[in-house]
Formats: C-alpha cells, sequence, structure tokens
C-alpha cells in the first residue's frame, strides 16, 4: 500500500490534458460524424492521459538530433521487449521470433492474407472488437461466429458450438481476443487450454490479439496463450503493442511474436507484399523508453482505473439501478448492459448522443449480440467521469 502511495504522489491522472485542436479523432471528428461538437468523448480506446515522462524525455531528447531518416529496430529494443514479457510474464521473447508492424490490426490483415485464402472460414467471438469483422470481410474470406455466452455475470466460451463450426466451416484462423475487448474477460489458462486443443486437434491457426494484456486487474491473470505449450505456440502469432498501455496509438508500433519458422516466414513473405518495410522511428523510441522506464507510471494508472471503475459502479447503482455492469478483470473499458431501461436500440443511442451529449461504443458495433450494451472508456480525469455520468443521467432518464 506505501508503494501505491508514492506512485500516486509521483503521477497524477486528475489533471485535464486539453485535446481539441491535436489532430485526436477522439475529439475533433464528431462534427463529420454527424455528433454534437460539444460531445463528450468516452469511445474510442485511448487515454486522456500524458504517457508516462520517460517516454516524453526520450521522444524529445530523439526530436532534437533533427534527422529522422530510415530506421529500425536495435539490439536495445529487442532487450527492452524481452525485459518487459519476461518479467511481467515470465514468457521469453525469441529475437528471430520478433516481428515489428504498424499496429494490431495491420498484423491482423497481413495473417489473415498470409495463411488463407479468399473464401476460407476465420472465426471469432462476438460481441469483439469490430476491426476483427472487418478484416475478415474486407479480405473475402467467410466470417464465422462462436458468440460469447452470458454466465453467472461474465462470458464464457461454448466450446461445443466452437469445435462444431470448426469441423463444418473447415476454419483456418481463430482470432483470439485476450484480454477480451468489450467485455474485460481475462481468459483463465484453463479456459484458454480447453480452446488451444481444439484448434490443435483440427489445424487451426490462432491470432491472439494480446494488446490489452498490461490492463489486468488484481485476482486475475493474464496467461500468454502462446507460453502454455510448444504446440500452442506453433500455431500462434502473438500479437502485441505497448500503444494501449501508454498511450502511444498515434506513433504505430507493434511487436509480433511467431515462433514457428514456417509461419514465421509466410508472414514475412505478406508483409513484403503489403509496401512495409522499416517502423515508425519514434513508435520505436517511445516503446523502448516505455518498457525500460514506465514501470512505476503503469503501476499507479492501474490504482487510478480501479477507482474510475468503482466512481462507475457506484453511480449505476444509484442512477441506473436497471443497467447491468459486467465486472470488468482487465482493460480500461465497461462494457454496460442498459437493455433493463425498457428503451429500444436506437432510441437508447440517440439519448446519449443528442440528449446526453456523451459518445461511447454502441453496442451493435461489436455484433448483433452486443444490442443493448454501450462500452465505455474510463481512461480519463475522474472530472471528465463525473461530467460524463452527469450527463448520462441527465439525457437517458429525463
Amino acid at each position: 500500500m506505501e508503494t501505491s502511495r508514492k506512485h500516486s504522489e509521483k503521477y497524477s491522472f486528475d489533471e485535464p490534458v486539453e485535446r481539441k485542436n491535436t489532430r485526436a479523432i477522439k475529439y475533433e471528428y464528431a462534427k463529420r460524424r454527424g455528433l454534437p461538437e460539444d460531445i463528450l468523448p468516452l469511445w474510442v480506446a485511448d487515454m486522456d492521459f500524458r504517457s508516462p515522462p520517460c517516454v516524453t524525455e526520450a521522444l524529445d531528447e530523439r526530436s532534437r538530433h533533427g534527422i529522422f531518416g530510415y530506421s529500425d529496430i536495435t539490439e536495445d529494443y529487442v532487450s527492452a521487449v524481452q525485459s518487459w514479457y519476461r518479467k511481467r510474464y515470465a514468457y521469453e521473447v525469441n529475437e528471430q521470433s520478433l516481428v515489428t508492424v504498424p499496429g494490431v490490426v495491420f498484423g491482423l490483415y497481413t495473417a489473415i492474407s498470409a495463411f488463407t485464402r479468399p473464401g476460407d472460414a476465420v472465426m471469432l467471438q462476438r460481441p469483439v472488437y469490430y476491426p476483427f469483422s472487418s478484416a475478415i470481410l474486407d479480405l473475402d474470406r467467410k466470417l464465422v461466429n462462436n458468440p460469447l455466452v452470458y454466465q453467472d455475470g461474465r462470458y464464457v466460451m461454448d466450446y461445443q458450438d466452437f469445435e462444431r463450426k470448426v469441423v463444418e466451416n473447415q476454419v483456418k484462423i481463430f482470432i483470439l481476443c485476450n484480454p477480451q475487448n468489450p467485455s474485460g474477460r481475462v481468459w483463465t489458462r484453463e479456459e484458454l487450454i480447453r480452446m488451444g486443443e481444439i484448434c490443435l486437434r483440427h489445424h487451426v491457426l490462432v491470432v491472439s490479439d494480446e494488446i490489452h494484456s498490461d490492463f489486468v486487474f488484481p485476482g486475475y491473470t493474464h496467461t500468454i496463450f502462446a507460453s502454455i505449450s510448444q504446440a500452442f505456440a506453433d500455431i500462434t502469432i502473438t500479437c502485441t503493442a505497448p500503444t494501449k498501455t501508454f498511450n502511444l496509438a498515434g506513433l504505430q508500433i507493434s511487436n509480433l511474436f511467431i515462433t514457428n519458422p514456417d509461419l514465421l516466414r509466410l508472414f514475412k513473405q505478406a508483409l513484403k507484399k503489403s509496401g512495409y518495410s522499416q517502423p515508425n522511428l519514434m513508435g520505436m523510441i517511445a516503446c523502448q523508453a516505455a518498457y525500460e522506464g514506465g514501470e512505476a507510471w503503469l503501476t499507479s494508472l492501474l490504482s487510478y482505473l480501479e477507482a474510475n471503475i468503482s466512481y462507475v459502479r457506484d453511480r449505476l447503482k444509484k442512477d441506473f439501478p436497471a443497467a447491468r455492469l459486467m465486472e470488468p478483470e482487465g482493460t480500461y473499458l465497461l462494457w454496460i448492459d442498459f437493455s433493463g431501461l425498457g428503451l429500444a436500440d436506437a432510441e437508447l443511442r440517440k439519448r446519449i448522443e443528442q440528449k446526453a451529449k456523451v459518445w461511447l461504443d454502441h453496442g451493435t458495433m461489436f455484433g448483433p449480440e452486443g444490442e443493448g450494451y454501450q462500452r465505455i472508456n474510463i481512461a480519463c480525469p475522474r472530472k471528465t467521469l463525473i461530467e460524463a455520468m452527469d450527463r448520462l443521467k441527465r439525457g437517458i432518464l429525463a
């Protein structure tokens, strides 16, 4: 507890940071999307907190050098990534398995291109991060859905449906989301093993999106799927990034781990065909600095996020007792079921956006299974969250 207090004194997350006129899509594109200009945004998954000082200092120093030519990863960069995953997850990153790409979604598109052909089946589990569906459909693959099942206050996997659909559709790739977005589920080792064994039996590759892995709350543990066994590692493309953890999305840097040499070769071939080569210089600088010096900042941030979650939980109980919060095990995204209010989905969205003037991600973006839900990004100063909950109360209940 003493350590937590020291962190809180060193890093403050209460200070509002003006993001308008900074090209932030979270704040500057409401009018283009038919929304009120004065809407309060808690939608897209970036944070309203400055990145840790170690990152801004490293970027400042590199900026003063004044030359921003073609660059690539160095031994120091690889060492920083290895150290982060070794310390936090007891996972050894092999230098040869590390592939840098601009982002996890880019990696997802590349993996589907590398390992499937048009018409092949790719499976996901809705409700889920909507670019998964876009990637499958944009690349003319067959989307197969193994919907998550609501049980005892959280989502679980339907393994019988999972295996049946794998067999019936000859699924080539399964896209795993862990921690799960939008629900905040952190899949247990046992759940991952059961799913992985099905994939092994039927020769299904796993593209594992683990970008939210650093946001896991007390009582839960993130398990890197590929770390469970060599057999699982051999069928997996693990997608990671420092961008969610340290608010670096605009710097476009992601680290993929592919330990199977055949998969690695095919992935690199597809990557070459995309026209991508060297990674973003400033993204590499920021990633290395964050992994080398950002752990204390992250510890403090996690405590702040827990308090924000508690605040929203209390406000929902007080103002929206018919709403149902799916208790988050990880991420800074809350998945809230408002269907108990008795409003049609379109009416709920209208009241939130036009009357409350709060910009959330409406549930159906994550699939029809999300009807009645809203996803709320709580990675913002408490003052912003208070204002958002006040607006929602006035706009929805009025």
